[in-house]
This record gives structure tokens, sequence and C-alpha cells, in this order.
């Protein structure tokens, strides 16, 4: 399991909504001048990101606006995602490439073929993903309320300590 720590900004009955922002990894990743999340992290600091979290059995009472909650995703469904958004659609770009160029003449062709296989994988890729929205398996739920959640303090009720 990944998990991810984030902030509640709505409560369903079957459901949170939560609020990550993306920088724990970036900053000890080796490959963050390459990467394309490191350079969009860059360009966009702070970016902030809203997942639909399933409350995995746990009621919706428990949580309130602004609690902090672990969520978590199974491995196996980031990789399945990371293999279907990134692969598919190389795969079918270079096809599609290969094709063109086997039954029409010149680099136009392999090009055009390459673009239009390009344009089929995005659009299984996007299949895809409206296929799996519902299935459990690719969801990310609620693990726990993270008791490190700090209540905001009222300032008429705040009184410091006795002074030594």
């Amino acid at each position: 399991m990944i998990t991810e720590t984030g902030r509640v900004v709505a409560v369903e009955t079957d459901c949170l909504w939560v609020e990550t922002i993306r920088r724990s990894t970036c900053n000890s990743c080796s490959a963050q001048k390459a990467c394309g999340h490191g350079l969009m992290n860059k360009a966009m600091p702070g970016r902030q990101h809203h997942l639909r979290v399933s409350l995995n059995g746990q009621a919706a009472s428990g949580f309130k606006l602004d609690d902090e909650v672990d969520i978590s995703i199974p491995e196996q469904a980031l990789v399945t995602g990371a293999l279907v958004v990134y692969l598919l659609p190389l795969l079918l770009m270079l096809a599609g490439g290969l094709i063109a160029a086997q039954f029409m003449v010149g680099d136009v062709a392999a090009a055009a073929g390459s673009v239009a296989g390009f344009g089929l994988g995005l659009a299984l890729v996007r299949y895809h993903a409206r296929l799996t929205s519902s299935h459990k398996q690719f969801q990310p739920t609620v693990l726990a309320k993270n008791s490190q959640s700090v209540e905001a303090l009222d300032p008429l009720d705040y009184s410091p300590g006795p002074q030594s």
C-alpha cells in the first residue's frame, strides 16, 4: 500500500474529498531534475489535488472539514495505471507509424500514422479510466484519521499556560 496524508475538504455519506499536496517524494528523489512531476512542481509549486476517497466501512460522522487523514492506494493499482497511461499510447504510436509506413510511401504518412496511433492510445486510456473508475481495487481508501491533527484555536479561548 502506498500512503499519503491529506486534508478533508468535503464529507459525503460514503466518501471523503481529500486535498493532497505533492511534496514529500519530490524532494528526496534523485531524478527530480529530469522528472516530469518535479518540473511541474517547480512550474506550479504547491499544486493541490482533490481525491474522492472511499471510507472503507468507516462512518462519515467521524470526520469533519480540515481533519488530516491517512489515505492509501494499492501498489498494483498504481503500477497498472502507470503502464496503461504511459505504455499504451507509446506502443500504439509506434504501431501506427509502422503500419502507415508499410501501406503508404513517405515520412509524412508514417508521421500521420504515428499521430493517429497516439490519439487512439489516448482514447483507450480514457476508456480504461472510465471502466475502472468504479472498481474498488483502484480506489484510494481512508486508513485512519491522523491523530496529529491540530484543532483550530479559538482566539477568545486561548490562554497561555502559567508564566514562570
